[in-house]
Formats: structure tokens, sequence, C-alpha cells
């Protein structure tokens, strides 16, 4: 992944997305203590050691930045932060970026419950997308949601992803296997943008 695909600032009025960097730390951290409730039933967690496996701790925030600086520069990850009029209020990351036959990859993301409700994540997921269809060349875009995550369902549903089924047990999250739903696009469905499309769509949705 190399020339516009990243590292990139993606910009759409108050919001904004950028590559995450070691000097967000505090700002970072600051949001996730205010938001602790908020996130944790939401989070990926580390599941317990099978026998004889090995003990696996979370990592600082200066290991995590390095892992995603590295899977970037490796072609496997977009890392960004979101920005909203100036300020840090969240992260989202395209992850398992794969080429081949397939040029896929899936969206994971969270936001400061204090900005919620206000278009900020559809913006920032709109964003994303287009850039991995129009410059990064990705075919389809998956995002999978606890079926019980209401605000981050909405996100999808305000975009039109499409609900594609149940992944039981799929990811470990709040400390446990969880299900999840798929909610995928293809290029070919939003041949206009999908930040064209959620513009569009958004005077009829209240946020």
């Amino acid at each position: 992944m190399n020339g516009p695909a990243w590292p990139v600032e993606l910009t759409d009025g108050d919001v904004t997305l950028r590559p995450i960097k070691m000097r967000d730390q505090r700002a970072w951290r600051e949001v996730n203590r205010r938001n602790r409730d908020w996130l944790r039933p939401w989070e990926a967690t580390i599941p317990p050691p099978t026998a004889g496996g090995p003990i696996v701790h979370r990592p600082t925030y200066r290991q995590m930045v390095r892992h995603l600086r590295a899977e970037a520069g490796a072609g496997r990850m977009l890392p960004f932060v979101i920005e909203f009029q100036g300020r840090l209020v969240g992260q989202l990351t395209v992850a398992g970026i794969t080429w081949g036959s397939m040029c896929s990859g899936h969206v994971g993301y969270w936001v400061d419950e204090s900005v919620a409700g206000r278009g900020v994540m559809p913006t920032a997921v709109a964003l994303a997308v287009d850039h991995c269809f129009r410059s990064v060349g990705l075919h389809r875009i998956e995002v999978c949601i606890r079926p019980e995550n209401t605000p981050s369902r909405r996100v999808v549903e305000k975009l039109g992803f499409r609900e594609e089924g149940l992944r039981p047990r799929y990811l470990h999250i709040d400390g446990d296997w969880r299900d999840h739903l798929v909610f995928a696009l293809t290029a070919e469905e939003v041949p206009e943008g999908l930040l064209r499309r959620w513009h569009q769509a958004r005077p009829r949705n209240t946020a």
C-alpha cells in the first residue's frame, strides 16, 4: 500500500480521519477513561489461555501504536483516529486487508459518547469506505457487530450496509465469545460513493 493510500488524512466538514500517532496517547487515554462504561460491553478482550497455551497480556498504548503502524506498513491495516472539530473523539481501523482474489477488509470503530448521535461515526465510516474502494483498491468491506449493540448497528443501517447473517461466538468481547451480525458493502453497490449516499440520506435521519 503506497502512494495516496497510506498515510492519508480524510476530512468531511467537522470530521477528520488521520493516522494514529504516539503523541495521541494523552488524549486517547482521556477519552477511553471517560467512556469506560460506554465502551466496555463492546470492547475486544483476550480469552483465557488454553491448557499449555501462552498467557497474552493487553498491549500498552505504545505497543498498540507500533503494532498498528507495522500492519499499515505491510498493507494489512489502516489505523485512524477520529477527530471532531479538532478534538480526538474515537478510533476507526480498517483491518484484515486481504488481496489476491478477495480484495477485502473489515472496519471496527468506537466513539466518545459525548458526540454519539451527531453523525460523526457514519461520516467517518463513509470516508474510510470510499478511500478503501477508490484509493486502496478493495472490493468489499465488512462490519461485524454484536446484535445487542444498537448504536453501532444504527451506523451501518444509516449507511445502507447489507446484513448478511450471524456468526456464532465470533469474537471474544467483554470477557466471552460473542455472536456477531455481519454487514457488508461491495464497490459496485456505491458507485456514487458512500459519503455522497450518506449526505443524501442524512436530512431524513435525526442523527
